[in-house]
């Protein structure tokens, strides 16, 4: 049993932190379950994830909010 999402059901949404000028595009899916799949679609589109545990995701990017990290 393979433990990787399927990304080709992503529904890709744009980071509020990408600049609306076309840079820095960072997208995030929010529907694979138990995943937060991140990807850069500036640098290649439609290319590779980084896949980060659902669990994991919500204090990261509070933390990142919170300026802990």
């Amino acid at each position: 049993m393979s433990t990787t999402p399927d990304l080709r059901i992503a529904a890709w949404r744009k980071s509020s932190y990408s600049n609306g000028d076309g840079g820095e595009c960072v997208e995030i899916a929010d529907n694979i379950p138990g995943s937060v799949p991140v990807r850069d679609s500036k640098a290649v589109p439609g290319g590779p994830a980084l896949t980060f545990a659902a669990a994991s995701w919500t204090p990261f990017v509070a933390a990142l909010g919170d300026g802990s990290i």
